[in-house]
């Protein structure tokens, strides 16, 4: 063997370790960077092609090559299988909120409040001025007796942010304690999250 066999060949391990240990994003571009090095050398050569169709086809070849070079790099980095032990949908907690979903009121509360607002405003002055603070009252009691409704029908939730270990970002929603901390890994589960 040749000294420059043997260093094609140590060049040749050296890369595919090299591949191997890079990311699959790291390698694509690596591969995209290649073929666009390749397809500016190709038309190089066909710029010293001297009859003007030979030079025409010649561009044409090399696009297509680099076209059909450029699908397959992209084909085989999207169907690049996940490495073992590496989660597509993981991440970690960033943050664990508690607050307070408002209930819904219903016409219940506003004809409670709209009547005993009437009643509070009826009693108050007399002639044309009682039924304006009776109507007053009605409307005023009847937004009270809402809020009041969607205050008692409140309950709490639980809003659990994450970050996905490629950099996505999400937030979900808990009507119960998920005894999740900031910190926690988590992966996607039927359209929720669980701990990992």
């Amino acid at each position: 063997m040749s000294n420059r066999s043997i260093m094609a060949a140590v060049l040749l391990a050296s890369l595919a370790s090299a591949a191997q240990a890079q990311s699959p994003k790291d390698q694509y571009n690596a591969e995209t960077r290649r073929l666009a090095t390749r397809y500016a050398e190709d038309k190089k050569l066909c710029a010293d092609e001297q009859d003007s169709g030979q030079r025409m086809q010649c561009l044409r070849d090399a696009k297509t090559e680099y076209d059909k070079s450029m699908a397959l790099a992209k084909a085989q980095y999207k169907a690049s299988p996940a490495k073992p032990g590496e989660c597509r949908d993981c991440g970690k907690v960033t943050q664990v909120v508690l607050g307070e979903k408002a209930g819904e009121g219903s016409a219940l509360g506003v004809i409670a409040g709209g009547v005993a607002g009437a009643l509070l405003g009826n009693q108050v002055g007399s002639g044309h001025g009682r039924q304006l603070a009776t109507v007053a009252g009605a409307a005023g009691g009847a937004y009270a007796g809402k809020k009041i409704e969607e205050k008692a029908k409140s309950t709490k939730q639980w809003t659990v942010h994450v970050q996905y270990d490629d950099g996505r970002q999400a937030s979900f929603h808990f009507d119960h304690d998920p005894q999740m901390l900031t910190g926690d890994r988590v992966q996607n589960a039927n359209g929720s999250i669980i701990r990992r």
